[in-house]
């Protein structure tokens, strides 16, 4: 459902820990180096590695993509080597692999942590050599390709336990990226929510759905162990299942309502009553940033980007403000 990221600028942050990883990811794309990105499944590790791409020497060669955990061995080989024809039962005509179309270009692959030791040692070779030899081939095919690789799993710990080639971990390890997951960067999340409203009403053509606050408040204390992909998943079905421009709680999927049950259950953790001098002061600065906010709103006919600059804050920052204090055009 989300739109292909192929500029930085397009990543929708404000967190700090984003943004270290954003600087990081224009450093290596400029450099043709091999990349590998962790972090748990959801975190938009295919989009970071689509925005290296695109933004790398190799942006207008192929960007090839493929999962190591969706196929058996037999098959991951097949796919990503090819095969000469005869070369088994079934193989009527020569195949290209993967490594051979994305030459010149850039080779994604994910969850490499599943790759068994086999398979291990061949994509070693083409890392090592640039070559390969196609299933039943005696010539070796030489290629030219830069390496994103990707695991939600901790690919030390495999190598210290044995479960993966040290020389192959070096190998791809040449720069680490973590990815943070959805649950340590909440303060994105009105933001990324945002952003998925938007190109829903677009691709659909119809007005901007809205978060009742009910909702937005289930967002910032649930944990999404899904992360970003399992968030857009609720947002996309909440969305759809929403006749008006309000999404209430009532149009989540019914497995939300059992966590939203358990987290309401858990007994509050704030302490004691705070200070009524300093709730008072708080509650007349949130007054006038609210005011100051509508006029202007007001003045630019509710164009964010131009109620931004007149604000002189960022466009992110000013959204995230909408959000809190529930601003309706």
């Amino acid at each position: 459902m989300t739109r292909p990221i192929d500029r930085f600028d397009r990543i929708a942050s404000s967190s700090p820990q984003m943004y270290e990883v954003i600087e990081t990811l224009k450093n290596v794309a400029e450099r043709d180096t091999t990349v590998l990105l962790q972090g748990e499944s959801g975190t938009g590790k295919e989009l970071a590695a689509r925005a290296i791409h695109y933004n790398s020497p190799r942006k207008d060669k192929e960007f090839v993509v493929i999962n190591c955990s969706a196929f058996s061995d037999t098959l991951l080989e097949s796919e990503l080597f090819g095969y000469m024809k005869g070369s088994f039962t079934g193989a009527m005509t020569e195949k290209k692999g993967l490594f051979e179309i994305a030459d010149q270009g850039t080779f994604f692959l994910d969850e490499i942590g599943d790759m068994s030791p086999m398979l291990q040692v061949k994509l070693l070779r083409v890392l090592q050599e640039g070559t390969f030899l196609k299933i039943g081939g005696v010539k070796p095919i030489q290629v030219n390709v830069r390496i994103i690789a990707a695991s939600n799993k901790d690919l030390k710990s495999m190598v210290e336990n044995k479960q993966f080639r040290e020389d192959l971990y070096y190998r791809i390890n040449v720069v680490k990226v973590q990815l943070p997951p959805l649950r340590s960067r909440k303060e994105d999340i009105d933001i990324l929510v945002d952003d998925l409203l938007t190109q829903l009403a677009t691709q659909g053509r119809e007005p901007k759905k809205e978060l009742d606050p009910e909702v937005m408040k289930f967002f910032m204390e649930y944990e999404w162990p899904g992360n970003i992909r399992e968030m857009n998943n609720v947002v996309e079905h909440a969305a759809i299942m929403s006749r008006g421009e309000l999404i209430h709680m009532k149009h989540l999927p019914a497995e939300l309502m059992t966590t939203r049950a358990k987290i309401e259950a858990k007994p509050s953790a704030s302490g004691p009553v705070k200070l009524a001098l300093k709730e008072a002061k708080k509650k007349a600065a949130d007054d006038v940033e609210r005011r100051l906010i509508i006029e202007a709103l007001s003045r630019t006919r509710w164009n964010k980007s131009e109620a931004a600059r007149l604000l002189e804050i960022s466009r992110v920052d000013l959204i995230r403000k909408i959000n809190k204090y529930q601003l309706k055009k």
